[in-house]
């Protein structure tokens, strides 16, 4: 019998599930949606054929809630479905900062709840998926969930304590290289260069050291010392990077995203 699952509050990141989801062999009819809009509903019906429902038709109907809603609108949808969810259900939560028992408190005694950090390369299937499980959460369930989103990209698991951590430095990753990029293209300007060619260079050289770091199996600090030779224009840039505190401001900014996620949870807004 086939498993259907339910994608609420269908955002980018869970349009990007649902796509992905279908192209590695779901079939739409399986896939149920909720969206605040009918006409966004609508657009995801047209768009991929499945099926928009109520939040309250999803929690009734499908086997799996992903919940891909914000997390300050979290408590909000909870209190609309925990009347309709069975202790059978399983939710998978996306929401950055807020930990499994939020949920398993406010659910039907026993309902396996699977807590998810995601990131927006899900849009190009390339995304980093680290995966927890709640208290009644089983390997089957971790399973399913891994199963789910390694449709976008790669998962790994971790305990749940590490969430914090994992999301300040891989669900706000992505951001930290897009201000990389953006700083590089302006030196590039700087430096004479046209825009789109300094905006060329810089994204092949990420996407080629990216690809460096994961298939060639060497340490960063070995690969950096390979395009550094002595008295070089490498080192000369590496010792302003070091002298402008780079490295200490990167530790700085992932302890601050931590600290941020801290307080989701704890349910500080401001």
């Amino acid at each position: 019998m086939s498993q259907k699952v339910a994608v609420l509050g269908t955002g980018k990141i869970g349009e990007a599930l649902l796509s992905g989801m279908i192209r590695a062999g779901w079939a739409p009819a399986d896939l149920l949606v909720t969206a605040r809009r009918p006409e966004r509903a609508e657009e995801l019906r047209t768009r991929y054929g499945v099926t928009p429902v109520t939040n309250t038709e999803a929690a009734k109907t499908a086997d799996t809630l992903i919940l891909t809603v914000k997390p300050q609108d979290m408590g909000t949808l909870l209190d609309e479905l925990a009347p309709h969810v069975p202790a059978d259900r399983l939710v998978i939560s996306g929401a950055a900062g807020i930990p499994t028992s939020f949920f398993e408190e406010r659910l039907s005694a026993g309902t396996p709840v699977v807590r998810v950090m995601t990131n927006t390369p899900a849009l190009v299937d390339e995304a980093m998926s680290v995966i927890s499980a709640g208290s009644h959460a089983t390997e089957q369930h971790l399973a399913h969930a891994e199963e789910i989103f390694g449709a976008v990209g790669k998962t790994l698991r971790v305990p749940e304590t590490q969430q914090d951590a994992c999301t300040a430095l891989s669900g706000s990753g992505p951001a930290y290289f897009f201000y990389l990029v953006e700083a590089m293209t302006d030196a590039g300007i700087l430096l004479g260069l046209p825009r789109d060619k300094a905006h060329d260079l810089i994204v092949q050289s990420a996407i080629g050291a990216a690809v460096m770091l994961r298939d060639s199996g060497e340490h960063p600090v070995k690969l950096r010392e390979n395009v550094t030779s002595p008295a070089g224009t490498t080192i000369n840039a590496i010792r302003e990077l070091e002298n402008h505190g780079v490295r200490a401001a990167l530790i700085a900014a992932l302890e601050a995203a931590r600290d941020r996620s801290r307080e989701l949870a704890s349910g500080k807004k401001d």
